[in-house]
């Protein structure tokens, strides 16, 4: 009960407060005497909490490198398939199209239906109401491996596809056949995400740690076994992929049926996995826009390059940019995480000061890390193209677009956690809207005109696609700063603990209510 007199205390403030007032200093994970404190409005007056910068560590910094050794496994392949002898530049185009197109219609989409988890399951275990997310994780599982069938059914005529809207017919041919062999990784990719997504709500980032670092270091001698030592050849490299996915799930797997961590919260499969799926699709569903929207157009700022004069100089570079800020998102990508872990652990615990403060403290962890990231590669300008490429002309490019890029970084730094805290107030259906406004209503129109109307070429593309960024930032940070916390802790109660009592729907705010 302690919970409800907190919000009673709490209801008799300005419950309407924007974010920036004073927030107090030691919020713990919704409970304990600091929690009481901050309910009662003892601890106001500070900016930083020394407890929640630990919490947030905990999570933000293995979720960052786990994020890194995903994205490891895929660039091992194609480093592997670019080392072929005698293959030339086809097996490489080949498997560089095909793992983007993976990415684009496959990979993405799943990850992003899998962050409805994170409301789901983070509030659901802030409440207290453990057994709710084994529930929610086979309902997931069960509704992202159906979403992969059709999926994969693309994936068998994609070649075809690629020789249909114009695409080199040997290209075409070949990265066909090298997406086919990704479709056991996209079933794998399928469950590995609702379990990443279950952990991570709980806080169990190492874990997940573990297994990436195992998976990538199984996963180099691998493909190599299976590229260089087999009639496979480049086709190897996807094999090898799929494979990995399928060791790290199997990892995950035996860490959650044997570890006492997850004894509360594991429950097995029921029939209960088949129903609600409703529900988790409409957060699934938004979560999955939320982030395609924003993946997508800077897709199609790779496209577009295309046709600009001199088209492969301009797409290596904006390829090479491109990289970059994924490189550097995968940092903002695990601030996010614990962004949406602490968001939604405390709303599910009925501590809105608790919420506000982890946003705070996050929000300074990023604003020191967007200083540090833009400053190291403004400092590395004139030698960061060298890391790309001994081409001059190239070189010379990179180094003329990294202050460019250096406002992406900045931008995806910030908007990365904001959306991790939208996903962990689930928001999911505004961040869509957000994205979709900033990238396809300004940001492309902007590359657009910049870059063909005003001839300003790859930058005008790029700075285009960064203006999106800067306004899809803005937008986020307003609707973060005029937020009632304390109403969204009521409703994310409410929908945690109706489920026990009537038959769940979901608001038109993404929380779920009777």
């Amino acid at each position: 009960m302690a919970a409800q007199d907190g919000r009673a205390r709490g209801a008799m403030e300005d419950s309407s407060a924007p974010l920036l007032l004073p927030l107090p200093q030691g919020v713990g994970g919704g409970g304990g005497e600091q929690a009481e404190a901050v309910k009662e409005g003892r601890c106001r007056g500070r900016w930083w909490s020394a407890e929640e910068g630990r919490k947030v560590a905990h999570v933000a910094l293995p979720m960052a490198a786990v994020s890194v050794a995903q994205y490891a496994v895929q660039l091992a392949s194609n480093m592997m398939v670019g080392h072929l002898p005698g293959g030339g530049v086809l097996p490489l185009s080949a498997s560089a199209i095909a793992t983007s197109l993976a990415s684009v219609s496959g990979f993405s989409l799943l990850i992003g239906m899998a962050s409805g988890l994170e409301t789901l399951c983070g509030q659901a275990y802030g409440a207290e109401q453990y057994g709710k997310l084994g529930v929610q994780t086979y309902r997931a599982i069960v509704t992202l491996t159906a979403v992969s069938i059709p999926i994969s059914l693309l994936w068998v005529f994609m070649g075809k596809l690629l020789n249909i809207i114009g695409q080199d017919p040997l290209i075409s041919q070949e990265a066909g056949r090298y997406i086919i062999w990704l479709i056991p990784g996209l079933f794998a990719y399928a469950v590995s995400q609702p379990l990443t997504k279950f952990l991570q709500s709980q806080s169990l980032i190492i874990p997940m740690l573990w297994s990436s670092i195992a998976t990538l270091v199984l996963h180099i001698p691998l493909s190599w076994l299976l590229v260089f030592k087999t009639s496979l050849g480049f086709i190897g490299a996807a094999l090898a992929i799929s494979i990995s996915y399928w060791l790290n799930v199997f990892m995950l797997v035996g860490y959650i049926r044997c570890s006492t961590s997850c004894k509360e919260t594991f429950s097995p499969p029921t029939l209960d996995a088949f129903s609600g799926v409703g529900v988790f699709m409409r957060l699934a569903l938004p979560s999955a826009l939320m982030l395609c929207f924003e993946w997508w157009s800077f897709e199609v700022i790779i496209l577009l390059s295309g046709l600009l004069p001199n088209p492969e100089l301009q797409t290596s570079v904006l390829s090479i940019c491109m990289t970059t800020v994924t490189l550097m998102y995968t940092i903002a990508y695990g601030l996010g995480a614990a962004a949406s872990t602490r968001v939604a652990n405390e709303l599910g615990a009925g501590n809105p000061e608790g919420a506000r403060l982890a946003v705070r403290v996050i929000m300074l962890i990023a604003v020191t890390e967007a200083a540090l990231i833009t400053g190291t590669l403004l400092a590395s300008q004139h030698i960061l193209g060298y890391a790309y490429s001994t081409d001059k002309e190239v070189v010379e490019y990179v180094n003329a677009m990294v202050p460019f890029v250096c406002i992406s970084v900045a931008s995806d730094s910030l908007q990365g956690v904001l959306s991790g805290i939208a996903r962990g107030c689930g928001w999911q259906h505004l961040g869509a809207y957000v994205n979709l406004g900033s990238f396809y209503l300004f940001g492309i129109p902007m590359s657009l005109l910049l870059g063909f109307g005003l001839k300003m070429g790859g930058k005008g593309l790029w700075m285009g696609i960064s203006s999106g960024s800067l306004v899809q930032f803005i937008l986020l940070a307003t609707i973060v700063f005029f937020s009632n916390w304390q109403k969204m802790s009521d409703k994310a109660r409410e929908g945690v603990f109706s489920g026990t009592q009537a038959k769940e729907r979901l608001m038109s705010d993404g929380t779920i209510a009777v």
